[in-house]
């Protein structure tokens, strides 16, 4: 029977856009742009925790959307902010760091942990401690070309660039062998977007996103 972690994996690679939201976002405000990025399809949604009132909006994006959207925490980089975003209901959490003892509480609880990865030394770490992914960051000082290089030797492990991510590069990750791409400001630049910008922003990138997957 598929695990959590499975199937949660299997969900970000699918839907293939990891939406992030970082900054001063009232509760009220980040619901409306999930409430639109559902809308513009984009139905995985990372609320990282040095985001004002990041626990409580979680827990209000859960209670909001169930199942329909995956909800998780970004920037736990300790095993108790692991802890504190489970209790909040994240679905799954992601790191800019490799913290072996968070992923270990998260391979314990069921919860898919995608830590933040450098060099093939931290992935191959990262993989020999149960993660079958690891989310490349930052990816912009690099770019596809080095994520392409990781892929060589390491293609046993689903890679998540994050971190310069846009509608013009995307495809370019896509065919280096990106799994799935977090999206930040490329996507969700702040409190006061327009829900038209967004929605534009969205469409464009799941776009971008389509063409390149086509064979």
């Amino acid at each position: 029977m598929p695990t959590n972690i499975d199937r949660h994996l299997q969900q970000v690679c699918q839907e293939g856009l990891i939406a992030i939201v970082r900054g001063n976002f009232p509760t009220p405000r980040l619901l409306e742009i999930a409430d639109t990025l559902q809308d513009a399809g984009v139905l995985v949604m990372e609320v990282t925790l040095n985001t004002t009132g990041a626990l409580d909006a979680i827990a209000r994006l859960r209670e909001r959307f169930g199942d329909r959207m995956l909800v998780g925490a970004g920037t736990v980089r300790t095993r108790a902010q692991f802890e504190e975003a489970v209790a909040a209901g994240a679905q799954f959490t992601v790191a800019p760091n490799l913290d072996l003892a968070t992923v270990e509480q998260a391979q314990a609880r069921d919860v898919l942990h995608l830590p933040g990865i450098f060099t093939p030394t931290e992935a191959e770490t990262a993989y020999r401690a149960g993660c079958k992914a690891v989310k490349l960051f930052p990816s912009d000082v690099v770019g596809p070309k080095y994520l392409k290089a990781l892929r060589a030797p390491l293609d046993d492990i689903l890679f998540i660039p994050t971190g310069g991510v846009t509608p013009e590069n995307v495809g370019d990750y896509i065919r280096a062998g990106a799994a799935a791409v977090g999206l930040g400001s490329a996507l969700v630049t702040g409190p006061d977007q327009s829900r038209e910008d967004l929605m534009a922003r969205a469409h464009k990138i799941r776009q971008a996103w389509e063409e390149a997957k086509r064979p």
